[in-house]
C-alpha cells in the first residue's frame, strides 16, 4: 500500500476546480459573485469562443489591496467570513474562498485591481503551474479586472467534455441573466466575440425592473405576469408570477432568489407547483421571477459546492408561506371591476346575481346531485384506480345541494337581458353583457373594451368546482373507525413523523398509533377513502409531511374527485342558454376565484379589443 502524502497545492486546486469549474459559465458565475460582493454598480463581461478562449470581467467595485492579491489565488482565502458565526449568517454571494484558486489552476489568469484608497493599481499573474505569483504595478481604474484565457489548457481530458461554442455561450448567457435578475441596482454589459449582446442600465424604479425582465426573458412574460409583494412572519416574497394561461413546455423560465442568491430548492419547487396545481394545464410549467427575503441566520447556504441549494431552518414555515401567498394571488386573477365605486354601482344595478339566474344556480345543483348518483358516477367519473364509489363521495357532499336551494320560477326574468353596454347611465361589468351564443359552446359578450368570448362549459366547470371545494371545506373531513384496525410496517423515521404530526393527521381523518419502532396501527380512516389502499396512502402522507411538513396529497386527491364531479355537473356543450342565463354565468365568473382557467388549466375566456377587431377588417387604413 502506498504511503499517505499531502497533495501539492496545484493538484489540490485542480481537484477543487472539478467541483467549481465545469465549463466557462461556472467561471463567469464565480467572478460575477465576487464583483457584486465588492460593491460594484457596473460590470462588463467580454468573452470569446463561448468563453473557452477568453473571459474578461471588469467591475468598479472597491478593489483589492496589493498585499491581498497573491493571497486571493490561494485556496480557502476570503475576506467575507472570519468565524463560524459569520458562516451561519452569510450575506455575501461568495464565501468559500476557492473560486480564484480553482480557476487559476486550469487556465491562464491575470488579476488586476485598484483599491479605492490606493494611488497605484497592481497586477498578479498565474498560469496553472505553481501557485506562487508575482505582483507588479499596472494601469487600471478603481475596481478589478479578471482575465482568464485558454480554459483547461493544461487538462486536455476535461476540455474534451466542453460542447460547441454556441452551447457554451448559451450557458454563459444564462448566468448573466440570473445575475442581472438578482441585482437590479447593478448595470451589466455582455459582449461575445466583440459583439454587444446585453447592455443593461441599473434600475431605479419598478418600471425599469420590468423593462429589464422583458429584455432578458420576453415582453410577453411581463404582459402575462402579476406583480406580488407580500410579507408575513419575518418572510417577504415579491416579484412576478405568470398567469396560468402563460406557461412553458419546459421549466426554463423559473427564477427564484433567496436573499439575492438564485436557488433550485425542492421545497420551494413543491410549494410553487402546489399553488399552480388547480390552474395549470397538465404537463406544462409555470413561469416566475420571485424573490424571498428572510433573516440570513434562518437559511443555510453552505450545503452545495455551487451554492445552488439551500436549507431552511424552518422549512414548513417557508413552504406554507410560499404556497398560501401564491395560491391567494393566483386565486385573485379574475375579471375585476376598476374600483370600489364601480363595484357599488354594479351591485345596485344587478337586482339578481348570477347564482340566482336560473340555470347557474339550483338547476345545476340538481344536475350535480344527479351526476353523483352511483349509476352516473360509475359511468362517467369513477376513478377506478382509487376504488372510490359514488356513495362515498355523496356521503361527504350530501348537504351541498341544500346549501344552494333552487331559485326558480320567474326570478331569472328580473335580470336585464337586454342591457346595453353603451348606455351612459349603466356601469358595464368586466365581462360585459351577453349578446349571443355560438354553436352551443361559446358565449359572445360586449364590454367596454370590445368583445369577450367565453367557453361556457369551462367557465361553469370552474364555478362549480370552487363551490364544491368551499362546501367540502366547511363540512370538514369525516372519519370512521376501522372494524379491524390495520397494522402496517414503516421505517423508523416514518413512525417518528406519525407521532410528531399526530394532530395534523387527525384533522385529515386519520387516527394512527405507534406499536413499535417500525410499525403503526391505523384505527380510523376518512369516509371518503374507506375503500382505498390504506397502507399506500398512509405511507404517502407521511412522506408528504417529511418533505414539506404538511400533506398536499389529501388535498390533491380531494380536488381530483371534486373536479371530476364539477366537470360532469356543469352545463354541457350544445346546451342552448337564454340571455339571463348567459349573463348569470358572466356575473358568477366575476366573483369566482381562478375563473380565468377551468379545472384542467384551459382558459375560460378571452378578450378581443376594438383595435384588434378593427385590424381584422382593416378599418382606419
Amino acid at each position: 500500500m502506498k504511503r499517505i502524502e499531502i497533495l501539492s497545492p496545484r493538484l489540490a486546486n485542480q481537484i477543487a476546480a472539478g467541483e467549481v469549474v465545469e465549463r466557462p459559465a461556472n467561471v463567469v458565475k464565480e467572478l460575477l459573485e465576487n464583483s457584486v460582493d465588492a460593491g460594484a454598480t457596473r460590470i462588463e463581461v467580454d468573452v470569446e469562443q463561448g468563453g473557452v478562449k477568453l473571459i474578461r470581467i471588469r467591475d468598479n467595485g472597491f478593489g483589492i489591496e496589493k498585499e491581498d492579491l497573491p493571497l486571493s489565488l490561494s485556496r480557502h482565502a476570503t475576506s467575507k467570513i472570519k468565524n463560524l458565526d459569520d458562516l451561519e449568517s452569510v450575506q455575501s454571494l461568495g464565501f468559500r474562498g476557492e473560486a480564484l484558486a480553482s480557476i487559476s489552476s486550469v487556465s491562464r489568469l491575470v488579476l488586476s485591481s485598484h483599491e479605492k484608497d490606493s494611488d497605484q493599481a497592481w497586477q498578479v499573474t498565474a498560469e496553472g503551474r505553481d501557485m506562487a505569483a508575482d505582483v507588479k504595478p499596472c494601469a487600471h481604474p478603481v475596481g478589478t479586472t479578471v482575465e482568464m484565457r485558454d480554459l483547461f489548457f493544461n487538462t486536455p481530458a476535461r476540455r474534451k467534455f466542453l460542447r460547441t461554442e454556441k452551447t457554451e455561450f448559451n450557458h454563459l448567457e444564462e448566468v448573466i441573466k440570473r445575475m442581472a435578475l438578482s441585482r437590479f441596482d447593478v448595470g451589466f454589459q455582455l459582449r461575445h466575440n466583440q459583439k454587444v449582446i446585453h447592455s443593461l442600465r441599473p434600475c431605479s424604479s419598478e418600471f425599469d425592473q420590468e423593462k429589464r425582465i422583458a429584455s432578458l426573458l420576453s415582453a410577453q412574460f411581463m404582459k402575462e405576469a402579476v406583480h406580488i409583494d407580500m410579507e408575513a412572519a419575518g418572510l417577504k416574497l415579491w416579484g412576478w408570477v405568470g398567469l396560468p394561461t402563460y406557461n412553458r413546455s419546459q421549466a426554463d423560465m423559473q427564477y427564484f432568489f433567496v436573499n439575492g442568491r438564485i436557488v433550485r430548492d425542492k421545497l420551494v419547487a413543491h410549494a410553487i407547483r402546489q399553488a399552480y396545481q388547480d390552474v395549470l394545464y397538465h404537463g406544462r410549467h409555470s413561469v416566475f421571477v420571485l424573490y424571498l427575503e428572510l433573516d440570513p441566520a434562518l437559511v443555510d447556504v453552505n450545503v452545495h459546492p455551487t451554492k445552488h441549494e439551500v436549507r431552511f431552518r424552518d422549512g414548513r414555515l417557508v413552504h406554507d408561506f410560499l404556497f398560501r401567498t401564491l395560491h391567494k394571488v393566483l386565486g385573485q386573477v379574475r375579471p375585476e371591476v376598476q374600483n370600489e365605486e364601480q363595484a357599488v354601482d354594479l351591485r345596485a344595478q344587478q337586482s339578481v346575481t348570477g347564482i340566482q339566474a336560473g340555470e347557474f344556480s339550483g338547476q345545476n345543483n340538481m344536475a350535480l346531485a344527479q351526476s353523483s348518483t352511483p349509476s352516473a358516477w360509475s359511468q362517467n367519473a369513477a376513478p377506478s384506480q382509487n376504488n372510490i364509489s359514488a356513495g362515498q363521495v355523496k356521503e361527504q357532499m350530501a348537504t351541498y345541494g341544500q346549501m344552494h336551494e333552487p331559485a326558480l320560477g320567474n326570478v331569472a326574468q328580473s335580470v336585464q337581458s337586454t342591457a346595453k353596454p353603451n348606455d351612459p347611465n349603466q356601469v358595464v361589468p368586466p365581462l360585459g353583457y351577453a349578446v349571443a351564443q355560438l354553436h352551443g359552446i361559446y358565449i359572445l359578450s360586449q364590454n367596454e373594451h370590445g368583445m369577450v368570448i367565453v367557453d361556457m362549459h369551462a367557465a361553469h366547470e370552474r364555478i362549480t368546482y370552487e363551490r364544491l371545494k368551499t362546501a367540502y371545506d366547511e363540512q370538514g373531513i369525516s372519519s370512521q373507525p376501522l372494524l379491524v384496525p390495520e397494522t402496517i410496517h414503516v421505517s423508523q423515521q416514518q413512525a417518528d413523523i406519525a407521532e410528531q404530526y399526530r394532530e395534523d393527521l387527525g384533522k385529515l381523518g386519520f387516527n394512527l398509533q405507534r406499536l413499535g419502532p417500525e410499525s403503526l396501527v391505523i384505527r380510523e380512516m376518512p369516509i371518503l377513502l374507506r375503500n382505498a389502499n390504506s397502507e399506500a396512502l398512509v405511507v404517502k402522507l407521511l412522506e408528504d409531511f417529511r418533505l414539506s411538513g404538511s400533506s398536499r396529497h389529501m388535498v390533491e386527491f380531494r380536488n381530483e374527485v371534486l373536479s371530476s364531479m364539477a366537470c360532469h355537473g356543469s352545463v354541457r356543450a350544445n346546451r342552448q342558454l337564454t340571455l339571463p342565463e348567459m349573463n348569470g354565468l358572466l356575473r358568477d365568473m366575476e366573483i369566482t376565484e381562478r375563473s380565468g382557467q377551468c379545472n384542467h388549466g384551459r382558459p375560460t375566456w378571452t378578450q378581443l379589443s376594438m383595435n384588434e377587431l378593427d385590424k381584422l377588417f382593416m378599418r382606419g387604413r
